[in-house]
């Protein structure tokens, strides 16, 4: 009877697991112009009758929209722009968040108080063209850097 027991027991977990797969409960925040009470209310019923959304936050001062539930991030971002509001996920991060905070590039006017832009979004990536500062200081040429200053 255990050997029986053992593989109804594998077999059902499958099952289940194979039935009850979804994504993971996550917390979307995108930044949506909103002027009015009638734009508020739409892009909350918009985004409230997504399938797996457990509550919708919406901060109209802060053009900002709270998604929490099992949704995928581009999905909702997709349905927001559905309403014919221009939409991106929130750049802004609280300032005690980051390590340096006073970085050329995090400041933006248009930031809430208390809020930078996000570091790994206000700076540039190493693959974008650039001076390659390595070529400038090298040991063939020592008095190149003089020639520079």
């Amino acid at each position: 009877m255990g050997a029986f027991d053992y593989i109804s027991s594998f077999c059902s977990y499958t099952y289940a697991n194979a039935k009850t797969k979804r994504k993971p409960l996550q917390t979307v925040d995108i930044k949506v112009k909103m002027d009015c009470d009638g734009c508020e209310r739409r892009v909350r019923n918009v985004v409230r009758r997504m399938k797996g959304v457990k509550s919708v936050e919406v901060n109209r001062k802060q053009s900002r929209i709270t998604v929490n539930g099992h949704v995928d991030p581009n999905k909702v971002l997709k349905r927001v722009k559905s309403t014919g509001k221009k939409a991106e996920f929130w750049p802004y991060i609280p300032q005690h968040m980051v390590y340096y905070p006073f970085a050329p590039g995090m400041y933006d006017k248009r930031a809430p108080a208390g809020h930078i832009r996000n570091p790994t979004q206000s700076f540039p990536t190493a693959n974008t063209p650039g001076e390659n500062y390595v070529s400038l200081f090298s040991d063939d040429n020592v008095h190149a850097a003089c020639s520079i200053m």
